[in-house]
């Protein structure tokens, strides 16, 4: 975060070296108080300190003046904040304004279209006969990236579900200890298997199911089931607990199934 936005003091030491610089030389600190919002005091603390920096120089009684160095670190803090503001009006908000998704079939730009979600996936789809609807951006044949914007109403998606499938340490008997019917049922009846530990992957794929990833297997797990798939996250005795958490802090509903 930008020093002038993420501290309130220096925030109000810029705001009132802005007003000295538009109102110099003949600056009333009770207008700079009402115009900044503190007490004529609290101006009067803040331009003795700008003049002890040298930021500021004083000429007069009520009468101020920036220095150079007072010009120089409003240009810096000044393109601090545009840096600042381009990153949220150009990364952050442009993202939002406009989303890729996977055309079902072939939209060209200006195209109002469905909206919808498939196993997990944004898609969209020409008309405008679902509940969420856009407009494209692009041209596009089916299968292909499409971008929407002018998005409206709200696309119907259920959450979906997590079984979390508990599966023992090696030390305990291992894969080798694990329900094959049960792991086999679970992985086949999901959307998405994932898996966290060397016994819950080796006893996936003993049971004829890849995982889809062995690595943050609780943040995958979670961020499926907010998409709608039904998943299940095979773990190893020593593993269940952070993946619980991490569903727990993503308020995923779960249950868990000894393996």
């Amino acid at each position: 975060m930008v020093d002038v936005l993420d501290n309130k003091r220096t925030a109000t030491r810029f705001r009132i070296l802005v007003q000295i610089a538009e109102r110099q030389p003949a600056v009333s600190q009770g207008e700079i108080a009402e115009e900044v919002g503190v007490t004529s005091q609290a101006v009067s603390e803040y331009i003795r300190e700008l003049v002890d920096d040298g930021l500021v120089e004083k000429e007069g009684r009520s009468r101020y003046r920036v220095t150079n160095e007072g010009v120089d670190w409003l240009f810096r803090t000044a393109d601090d904040v545009r840096r600042f503001a381009d990153h949220i009006t150009g990364d952050i908000l442009g993202a939002m304004s406009e989303a890729a998704y996977i055309a079902t079939d072939d939209i060209e730009e200006g195209d109002t279209v469905t909206l919808s979600v498939k196993n997990g996936l944004l898609h969209a789809s020409p008309g405008s006969k679902g509940p969420a609807t856009g407009v494209a951006t692009t041209d596009a044949e089916a299968g292909t990236d499409v971008g929407v914007t002018s998005f409206e109403g709200v696309m119907d998606l259920e959450p979906g579900s997590v079984t979390v499938l508990q599966i023992p340490a090696v030390r305990t008997g291992g894969s080798r200890a694990a329900d094959s019917e049960l792991v086999a049922e679970q992985c086949a009846d999901a959307d998405l298997v994932v898996a966290a530990g060397v016994e819950a992957v080796v006893a996936c794929r003993q049971d004829g199911a890849e995982p889809t990833v062995t690595l943050a297997a609780g943040e995958v797990a979670a961020e499926g089931a907010k998409r709608g798939l039904d998943v299940t996250a095979v773990a190893t005795t020593n593993e269940v607990g952070r993946v619980t958490d991490t569903l727990r802090d993503a308020d995923v509903s779960y249950e868990v199934l000894e393996g």
